[in-house]
């Protein structure tokens, strides 16, 4: 029984013994007043689900003494950034890290984009090559092959798991991509069965942005771990976080090897400067933060898991909301957000931004995500425009790039999606998150009255 059945049988409950009550004194009670205050929507007056109970407050809710006080021991250390010493947070922390997520190494960088481009970097991607990647995602992800003068070329989704539609990826590939970088949005898998294959038939790399995808696991191995490397972030509002920062994974000694170099400004751990880098060092105070919850992950990522199992079961028999598709191999996610695909025409046509407004007043925060693709920034135009862009590629293919930017899918998703922000939410107890399925349930059930809103 959900606790939506369980209010409704309340109000039954309690309604029929008041009309036992009222036959037995001869009078009638005026509970009609009752019955429409509980199932009236809050934005039309009723009572809200969720009344002034606020979520867990990530990232802040993971803090305690043992962290400050480790802060503290770094600050009067003096030993502030990674080079001044082999055992200090951040090399303990890139062990600790490739240890939890089952890869030889780890390469620790102040952000996921700065992880990105160092993998880019690394593998001698550059000028007139080519990486074939998502267009909803945050700008990162492309920042990571722009930065190394490639051409990110956007590939459309899938619009029920929101992901790369890995179809779509092989007609973008040509004689000059060198890589494919599927992106794991939400922290669920990517179709990585399908990716690999075709990385392996064109012979291209694959650089997984796991950015949002801590510990979620495909086929036994972790998100970051399937590729060549994996990238993450630890931006304060993922599910491991220090504020900024960014982790580089991966088992092959050779190319974690030059990530290292190039995130160190070219400079290799035998102390020679043999290639070209940016300085993307992490540095000591956010491998403190970073180890301090460390402990706890594997329980915040189960917790998140087994709400987000929750909700599914508790949305399957509403039309009108379809939870992200996740694919064959999917172990378990990492629900930095927990996504769903609004159908405006089984909610009577109303609109998307109605529904939200109705869900906001029941106490649940649900929002957009992306409101617009990356096909659809004026990045395009600027390198198509670019003197550099026009030196590396040909005319030619910069009008086609401009040309076939079109993604139609990822605008649906675009239009449709509706997310809640998974990383506090989700750590709630199970009663808590009841909530969030039933302010849906009310929204779904007495969504005739959207119509007066």
């Amino acid at each position: 029984m959900t606790s939506g059945d369980l209010t409704r049988r309340r109000f039954i409950a309690a309604a029929s013994a008041g009309s036992l009550a009222a036959a037995a004194s001869r009078t009638i009670p005026a509970y009609g007043d009752v019955a429409k205050k509980a199932t009236q929507l809050a934005i039309l007056g009723g009572e809200p689900v969720r009344k002034n109970k606020p979520w867990p407050d990530w990232p802040s809710c993971c803090w305690d003494e043992n962290l400050t006080n480790s802060l503290l021991k770094t600050a009067k250390s003096g030993i502030w950034c990674r080079i001044q010493s082999a055992s200090g947070t951040v090399p303990t922390f890139e062990k600790e890290y490739a240890k939890l997520m089952g890869t030889k190494f780890c390469v620790a960088t102040g952000a996921g984009t700065q992880a990105l481009h160092t993998c880019v970097e690394a593998m001698g991607i550059g000028p007139g090559d080519e990486v074939v990647t998502s267009p909803y995602t945050d700008p990162g992800t492309i920042q990571g092959i722009l930065s190394a003068r490639a051409l990110p070329v956007l590939a459309d989704l899938d619009v029920e798991s929101y992901q790369l539609d890995p179809a779509d990826v092989e007609k973008k590939i040509n004689e000059n991509t060198r890589a494919i970088m599927p992106v794991h949005m939400m922290g669920q898998p990517a179709d990585m069965d399908s990716i690999l294959a075709i990385a392996k038939k064109h012979n291209l790399k694959v650089i997984e942005d796991a950015c949002q995808a801590h510990l979620a696991v495909h086929r036994g191995r972790k998100l970051g771990a399937i590729g060549d490397v994996g990238c993450f972030s630890f931006q304060s509002s993922k599910t491991i976080a220090c504020g900024e920062g960014g982790g580089i994974i991966g088992s092959d000694d050779e190319l974690m090897d030059k990530c290292y170099t190039v995130h160190n400004h070219g400079t290799s751990r035998r102390g020679k400067t043999e290639l070209i880098g940016p300085k993307y060092r992490m540095n000591e105070f956010e491998a403190v933060v970073l180890l301090g919850q460390l402990g706890g992950a594997i329980e915040r990522w189960r917790r998140r898991n087994e709400n987000a199992a929750y909700l599914t079961a508790r949305l399957k028999d509403i039309p009108g909301l379809t939870p992200q598709k996740l694919y064959p191999g999917t172990e378990s996610g990492s629900f930095y957000l927990y996504t769903m695909s609004y159908h405006k025409d089984q909610f009577d046509g109303v609109s998307r931004d109605t529904f939200l407004k109705a869900m906001n007043a029941e106490g649940i925060g649900l929002s957009p995500y992306i409101t617009q693709g990356l096909h659809r920034e004026p990045w395009i135009d600027h390198i198509v425009s670019s003197k550099s862009y026009q030196r590396m590629y040909s005319p030619e293919r910069l009008r086609q790039f401009s040309e076939q930017r079109a993604c139609p899918k990822c605008d649906q998703v675009c239009e449709e999606m509706v997310m809640l922000w998974a990383s506090g939410p989700l750590l709630a107890p199970e009663k808590e998150v009841a909530d969030i399925a039933d302010a849906i349930e009310k929204v779904w059930e007495n969504r005739a009255q959207l119509k007066q809103v």
